[in-house]
């Protein structure tokens, strides 16, 4: 199949990165998939280390301009299948689908677990539009179908899968010579872009807690709230590491004791959530969006209110009981490896491109 996948935002996150695995998934599976972006976006320059190829169109701006310069890009590689992942892309590939020429199964994918405003436009847009609606989980899938009034039977849940042959658990005293994390007390990851709604404040708060007072944070990632955390970890001294943006995570995983994601709103199942239970890691999370798909409390994981730092300090303090550690990040561990793999994503997504294909043609 030829597949298209568009994404208009210029930012980073997991859903950049997801587009980025599957379309190079797919690809190993012998599909031609290629992306289309904004130039100035971050998945446009990234996507040459995934090996996807990938054009330049200002999806992000809805002006008649950027609609010709996409179907003019419809019309040259013929895709079989439109996926599209954001608000303006959406609504642009909606319109070209219209022009003849340039017709094509159109996917929509909702990566975020934000309300959709009801109405007339966004009924059409996720009703009418798409062939078929794919969620990152089903607790947006859920929302869709009752905000929109959907045919529950035109949307699917597909979590975003890990590579369980690529995060696993490693040497951990390894790690963490390699990557300069020497020293003693428990060391708390967190990877995810530097965005309000992933709870980073909450995180440093926590620090403050008295049985967290040997305790050290390392936050992998970058975004529009650096400076802010910065300041507010400035009296922690080195016991604040900003590791900043890395292009291979893997290893900072493998180096943490523990890992934290106290999100606010909006998650799916979080790629990075995904990634360090397949780890081994035992995880602290909040009960928002899809995560509870993922982490059972007291089961897969622990489970605290969101913007509760005495909470989450609390239960950070508990994982440094080994035992209680090491059996919650076994279970999170089996229940990636049993339901959230990139294989089981593949061939969730093949099937939906395979089936509305099937229907279009």
């Amino acid at each position: 199949m030829r597949i298209l996948h568009t994404e208009a935002s210029t930012g980073w996150g997991g859903q950049e990165i997801r587009i980025l695995d599957e379309s190079a998934g797919l690809r190993a599976r012998g599909h031609d998939v290629r992306v289309a972006a904004p130039v100035e976006a971050q998945i446009f320059s990234a996507a040459s280390r995934w090996n996807v190829p990938v054009y330049a169109v200002a999806l992000d701006r809805r002006t008649p301009g950027s609609l010709m310069s996409f179907v003019s890009l419809v019309r040259e590689f013929k895709p079989d299948v439109i996926c599209t992942h954001s608000s303006s892309d959406s609504w642009i590939a909606a319109l070209a689908a219209r022009v003849p020429g340039a017709r094509a199964a159109i996917v929509r994918t909702r990566h975020l677990s934000t309300p959709v405003r009801a109405g007339a436009l966004n009924r059409w847009l996720y009703g009418s539009v798409p062939a078929k609606v794919v969620t990152t989980g089903e607790a947006i899938r859920s929302l869709l179908i009752e905000k929109l009034s959907l045919d529950a039977e035109k949307i699917v849940s597909i979590p975003t899968g890990a590579n369980i042959e690529r995060f696993r658990p490693g040497d951990r005293a390894a790690m963490r010579a390699q990557l300069g994390l020497g020293g003693k007390g428990l060391v708390i990851g967190i990877v995810a872009t530097l965005r309000s709604w992933k709870g980073h404040r909450f995180l440093i708060s926590a620090l403050e807690h008295p049985r967290l007072a040997n305790a050290r944070l390392v936050i992998v990632g970058d975004g529009p709230q650096n400076n802010p955390l910065r300041e507010q970890a400035a009296p922690f001294g080195d016991r604040i590491i900003f590791a900043g943006q890395q292009n291979d995570v893997a290893p900072w995983l493998q180096a943490f004791d523990v890992f934290a994601l106290p999100s606010t709103g909006n998650e799916g199942v979080p790629q990075a959530l995904l990634q360090a239970m397949a780890t081994g890691l035992p995880v602290v999370s909040t009960p928002v969006g899809a995560i509870p798909e993922l982490v059972t409390d007291g089961e897969t994981g622990l489970l605290v209110p969101p913007e509760n730092s005495s909470a989450l300090a609390a239960a950070l303090a508990r994982l440094a009981d080994p035992d209680l550690a090491a059996r919650l990040g076994s279970a999170g561990q089996k229940r990636v490896s049993a339901r959230h793999t990139s294989q089981a994503m593949l061939d969730a997504m093949e099937t939906v491109f395979r089936e509305v294909v099937a229907k279009q043609r």
